[in-house]
């Protein structure tokens, strides 16, 4: 796609989005004390606050300077107390977000970048720990009377998490702030909630969603880390969905995503060269798309096709989403059958639209209103890794919907999928793939957008932090962000029936051309017919196609 085409396509979505992006540069630590609370509790970034006396297990409430809104951010000095020294891990201006917020003098508890915080002195450090236990704990902890068996095993003990406790203090002043969040995740994992605790404490202090890459990122999977103790990573997931902007003059946070990092048109148009190169010699297409969203990728499609000599074929496309997404559109699926409606009338593309209203778990043959005769292309982009295995429960949704779809004998199938595994690993293992992946993600977006950016923060929060907390806080039929690499999903379909389709040399030419338009940082990669878009050495979406 070049440039002029951007531009053209940015005119074309702008006109169908008319809700203006809320104005906030904001993230959430939900209260680990109560697991019930659905309630986002916001500490925003560049507003002067100042702290009250209401203090709770190392959490400060805070009342903003310009309103009456309770906020919520750690009782720790601010990140550039660990990296002051470190441009490569935050390299803010003046108008920086953490410099906004202010510490009143009666804060007692400090951090500080190196290890005097803990002292090896046996008594010195078990006085430390118990005090960080009763503050996060409560009181009636016994967690610590393990210390108390003979003086020998209780020096040793101490002297051992002295040791560790020193060696993770060591890391803030390094900067290496990813080997700590793994360092959280391993404690969390092998049960260690008083260092779990302490760690988390000491990563309120350095992680901003106005800093660098693993510092914005780093801030999510916080969250994701508190949510999974607090067992509200459900709750957050549901309430962190994209919104739509409110005037035709902004665009929604997706739609920002979609412009500012390749992830989105590489898939859209790979799929979309793989069904006009079947279709070519057709002048009916019936398209089935699984999660329809707002539309967006059938915008360039109906072009293309209204431009392909002989004339346009006849378009009917069934669109299938979920009532959760009606919140995104602001309204009903049927407001995506009138925004295609429109533009195929202004191309003069016969077009027809078919509304399925439901969970794709649930979609049956009798939904899909398939005609006999006519041609059928499928359409599973970045869908099909939210639909359960039989890992998660008797039923296996992801071979069924395959098993049905062959049933219906299309010309082809596309496929695309972000290009990580997070589906049946257990939870450290699951932690370190998020934490590599999602950091190409923010380190793609932070060459884009000035980290300041308003938008940018927005885009972060409700298009990335979602999926982020929910990899890392939930499990079992709540984890809905169950990613599969590429040949797991290949095996999926041979086991199905399916043939691969492999995609033409125009394909791979209108990607690399699109590639030319961002930072060159961007791979293309082709294997065994598949497409791979990566970022500096990883692949992070795949596209492939089927018959």
């Amino acid at each position: 796609m070049r440039p002029s085409q951007n531009a053209k396509d940015i005119n074309e979505f702008n006109r169908f989005y008319n809700q203006p992006v809320e104005d906030q540069e904001s993230f959430f630590l939900p209260s680990i004390n109560n697991p019930n609370n659905n309630q986002l509790l916001y500490a925003d970034c560049g507003q002067q606050t100042q702290f009250s006396a209401l203090k709770h297990n190392q959490y400060c409430y805070v009342e903003s300077s310009t309103g009456n809104s309770s906020e919520l951010v750690s009782d720790s000095p601010p990140a550039d107390t660990f990296f002051a020294d470190d441009n490569s891990m935050m390299h803010q201006g003046s108008d920086s977000c953490p410099s906004g917020m202010h510490h009143s003098p009666d804060d007692t508890y400090h951090s500080s970048g190196n290890s005097s915080c803990f002292t090896s002195d046996g008594t010195g450090l078990k006085h430390k720990l118990k005090e960080l236990e009763t503050a996060m704990l409560g009181p009636d902890s016994e967690s610590l009377e393990s210390y108390n068996t003979t003086p020998l095993a209780a020096a040793n003990q101490i002297s051992s998490e002295s040791g560790k406790w020193v060696d993770m203090m060591e890391m803030m002043p390094n900067g290496d702030l990813k080997q700590v969040l793994i360092a959280c995740a391993k404690a969390i994992a092998d049960n260690n909630l008083v260092t779990a605790e302490w760690l988390m404490s000491e990563l309120r202090t350095v992680v901003s969603v106005c800093g660098s890459p693993i510092q914005r990122l780093g801030a999510y999977m916080l969250e994701g880390l508190v949510a999974r103790l607090a067992s509200s990573g459900s709750s957050i997931y549901k309430s962190l969905r994209c919104k739509e902007p409110t005037s035709v003059e902004l665009m929604s946070y997706m739609h920002l995503l979609y412009e500012i990092c390749p992830y989105f048109k590489f898939g859209y148009l790979s799929a979309n060269g793989a069904i006009v190169d079947a279709m070519k010699e057709e002048n009916t297409i019936h398209i089935i798309d699984f999660q329809i969203s707002q539309g967006s990728q059938w915008i360039t499609l109906i072009h293309a096709l209204a431009a392909r000599p002989g004339g346009p074929p006849r378009i009917r496309i069934t669109g299938i989403d979920d009532s959760t997404s009606a919140y995104a559109r602001g309204g009903g699926i049927e407001i995506v059958g009138r925004r295609l409606s429109s533009i195929a009338a202004s191309c003069n593309v016969p077009f027809e639209f078919h509304p399925v209203a439901a969970s794709c778990s649930d979609v049956e043959i009798e939904h899909l209103k398939v005609r006999s005769g006519e041609p059928l292309a499928v359409n599973f982009a970045l869908i099909l890794h939210h639909m359960p295995d039989e890992s998660v429960g008797t039923q296996n949704h992801r071979d069924r919907l395959l098993r049905m779809v062959k049933s219906l004998t299309p010309k082809i199938v596309t496929l695309v999928e972000q290009e990580s595994n997070t589906n049946r690993v257990q939870f450290f293992p699951r932690f370190l793939e998020t934490l590599n992946y999602y950091l190409s993600i923010f380190e793609s977006i932070d060459v884009a957008l000035p980290r300041d950016h308003k938008q940018r923060i927005n885009v972060e929060q409700h298009c990335l932090a979602r999926e982020i907390v929910n990899i890392i806080a939930c499990e079992g039929a709540e984890r809905v962000e169950r990613h599969e690499l590429l040949e797991r999903w290949r095996s999926r379909f041979l086991m199905a029936g399916f043939n691969p389709y492999p995609l033409s040399s125009s394909v791979n030419a209108t990607i690399k051309t699109l590639l030319e338009n961002y930072y060159q940082s961007y791979t293309l990669d082709e294997r065994n017919g598949a497409l791979y878009l990566g970022w500096m050495k990883r692949d992070l979406v795949a596209s492939c196609a089927w018959k």
